[in-house]
């Protein structure tokens, strides 16, 4: 296992779309691996593929509150959402020290293959609900803070380009989304 750079926001990488996973080999079982090292290490709940430059339908995450329920969704499609929403505060390993409030459906059904490649279908309410919508908005190319204000937009845009140009090595994939 290893860990892995997480993109960080205005990364343009993050907006790619991710492409299905068509073998789940030794490869893909390693990315996995990693990923959640580098999910538990930033800490974070979640974690898509598109977020470590790897853009293919991969979502690893834990919701737990004891770091024990590892679950993996591999080709992630959402194919029911509740019509009652919920507002609550996202976050995001790529667009770190920022939470803003965020509506989503308040439950949601995916249809995923597990790590095996077994598929399975979950009902999802709460925070798992929400992670997941999060997850598979990054494997889309969308953000949390697409959800906002053009306003908010705007302004978090200019301080993490701004943050961007001071890291050392910024490179050509820090272009604003």
């Amino acid at each position: 296992m290893a860990k892995r750079e997480i993109l960080q926001y205005p990364d343009r990488r993050l907006r790619t779309p991710a492409r299905a996973v068509e073998v789940i080999d030794d490869r893909i079982q390693a990315l996995i691996d990693d990923m959640f090292e580098t999910m538990y290490d930033a800490p974070g709940i979640g974690l898509a593929a598109t977020q470590v430059d790897v853009h293919e339908r991969i979502v690893v995450m834990d919701v737990s509150d004891g770091g024990d329920d590892q679950r993996v969704l591999i080709n992630p499609e959402i194919i029911e959402r509740a019509e009652q929403s919920d507002v609550a505060e996202e976050g995001c390993l790529s667009i770190p020290g920022y939470t803003d409030d965020v509506t989503r459906p308040e439950r949601i059904r995916v249809r995923a293959l597990d790590r095996q490649g077994e598929p399975f279908e979950l009902e999802a309410e709460g925070l798992l609900a929400r992670c997941i919508q999060h997850e598979v908005d990054h494997l889309e190319g969308r953000l949390f803070i697409d959800y906002l204000s053009e306003l908010k937009r705007k302004r978090l845009r200019r301080r993490f380009e701004k943050a961007a140009r001071q890291r050392p090595g910024a490179a050509a994939g820090t272009d604003a989304v």
